[in-house]
């Protein structure tokens, strides 16, 4: 009888042993996928950041006009292919991008006014101002009319601050 509560002792000493390891190795594996998961999770291209509200006085001169812009950001080693992207605002005033190819870890700026395009500047070729100064959303999607990402600034529902979206 005396040895029977000992080996009970044994096995439940070993069991909690057993399921202490499963625990930790469980937690082990799991952390490099969070991790993994977590680099993921950054937009390959973004609007990085915009400049709805022109400095100065709104005067529609071309200045002006080019004063304001969106940034859209490569955040990954390869160039990427931005052949019939969009850029859209809340009233649907749309720039298409026309066989531009934005290089990998870089940024390209997209003015409002006229200009002659570069490697890191794009002109929309308009006279009047596309982004609200109160409240809009720049929107980017690709040439499968798919959501990439999208900044809004002045929603209520952003809590009026000027923070990225990114998330539909």
């Amino acid at each position: 009888m005396q040895g029977e509560p000992v080996s009970k002792s044994i096995t439940a000493r070993r069991l909690t042993a057993a399921a202490l390891s499963a625990g930790a190795l469980t937690a082990v594996l799991a952390a490099p996928t969070s991790a993994a998961d977590h680099r993921d999770h950054r937009p390959k291209v973004e609007i990085s950041r915009v400049q709805y509200d022109s400095p100065g006085r709104d005067d529609y001169s071309n200045r002006s006009l080019n004063r304001e812009w969106v940034e859209i950001t490569n955040n990954t080693r390869r160039s990427v292919n931005l052949d019939g992207w969009t850029l859209t605002d809340e009233d649907g005033r749309t720039y298409t991008f026309d066989h531009y190819r934005l290089d990998g870890r870089s940024t390209v700026r997209v003015h409002t006014g006229q200009g002659r395009d570069s490697r890191h500047d794009l002109y929309q070729d308009r006279r009047t101002y596309v982004w609200d100064n109160r409240s809009d959303t720049a929107t980017l999607r690709n040439h499968r009319d798919r959501f990439v990402d999208d900044h809004s600034w002045g929603h209520h529902r952003h809590g009026g601050d000027h923070r990225h979206g990114g998330h539909r």
